[in-house]
């Protein structure tokens, strides 16, 4: 089982949050009892203080599974999975949450409801999604991003998604975040797309699309993390072999890195959606513990990042 004390950069983030007032959040459907026990992890640990949303009776009983009083939190009562997204979206309209979290609804139900146009959490930028992997016994973090919501994108999106994972990692404390931006090669070659669009979003931070990141591709796996191999290809950028985000082309690429980082090299990973007003986190009940309780960590630290421009964690 995972066990914080084995993921130290986790251990440091979540102890950055500890002198935080939990963080309101707005909560789809928590109406399982998984999901509330999700629920419960993120307040036992000082994370959140829910709002619960969706129907009345079957989040009752699920409190009661857990052992739960189910006037503990307060509820607004929902019938269905798209009136519970819609509710929980109008929470933070009303003031009442800064963050939402998937319960026991689908997720493109709820990011239905964050990105509705004239209703939702919309801003200028592209919705994503950023996996932050630990992994014991590396020296940094490692995100990955976009491996869970947009399948292909173009290099305008992947603009906002590189932007979107720079936000997060400054919120958790990285200075000038180094960015990988990935394909299967380190050079460009017309025949891989995915080089060619790195190249093109390197020249996008060259003319200072963007600010406060090092943005640098393309880089194969090996030379876009381990110094060594990038040194001996001879590759002369700050970003090769230290880079703390990874900018993969597509959805595939980026769920098996996950998964490879995962199951081979023993990291756990906390999940986010970042691009809508507030954070977004779609914590599911094959997550590990300590998964979603960091998913609720991130969001803290992304909340305090917003409002104040300032990280909690020390470099």
């Amino acid at each position: 089982m995972s066990s914080i004390n084995a993921y130290q950069h986790f251990a440091r983030l979540q102890a950055a949050c500890e002198a935080q007032a939990p963080l309101p959040t707005a909560v789809a459907c928590p109406n399982n009892e998984p999901a509330m026990a999700g629920v419960m992890e993120a307040v036992d640990a000082g994370l959140i203080a829910p709002v619960l949303v969706g129907e009345p009776d079957r989040i009752a009983a699920a409190c009661q599974g857990l052992g739960i009083q189910s006037d503990r939190f307060p509820v607004i009562a929902a019938q269905g999975e798209s009136e519970a997204a819609a509710l929980a979206v109008e929470q933070v309209h009303l003031g009442n949450a800064a963050a939402v979290m998937k319960g026991n609804l689908h997720s493109d139900v709820l990011l239905g409801a964050v990105v509705k146009r004239d209703t939702g959490l919309r801003t200028d930028k592209r919705l994503s999604h950023v996996f932050v992997t630990d992994m014991p016994g590396f020296d940094r973090l490692i995100s990955v991003t976009d491996g869970a919501l947009n399948i292909a994108p173009d290099v305008a999106s992947r603009a906002d998604i590189i932007e979107n994972a720079g936000l997060l990692a400054l919120a958790y404390g990285v200075v000038e975040p180094k960015v990988a931006v990935m394909s299967a090669i380190e050079t460009v070659n017309a025949a891989i797309q995915s080089s060619v669009d790195a190249r093109a979003l390197t020249e996008l931070g060259n003319d200072g699309r963007f600010e406060g990141l090092n943005v640098y591709g393309p880089l194969a796996m090996d030379n876009a993390i381990n110094l060594e191999a990038a040194k001996i290809k001879g590759i002369d950028a700050e970003v090769a072999g230290r880079a703390d985000i990874l900018a993969v082309p597509t959805i595939e690429c980026g769920n098996m890195v996950v998964k490879a980082l995962t199951f081979i090299a023993g990291a756990d990973a906390a999940g986010i959606v970042m691009g809508a007003k507030v954070p977004v986190m779609l914590t599911s009940r094959a997550d590990s513990a300590l998964a979603r309780r960091m998913s609720c960590v991130l969001a803290v630290l992304v909340a305090h990042y917003q409002a104040s421009g300032k990280s909690l964690v020390r470099a």
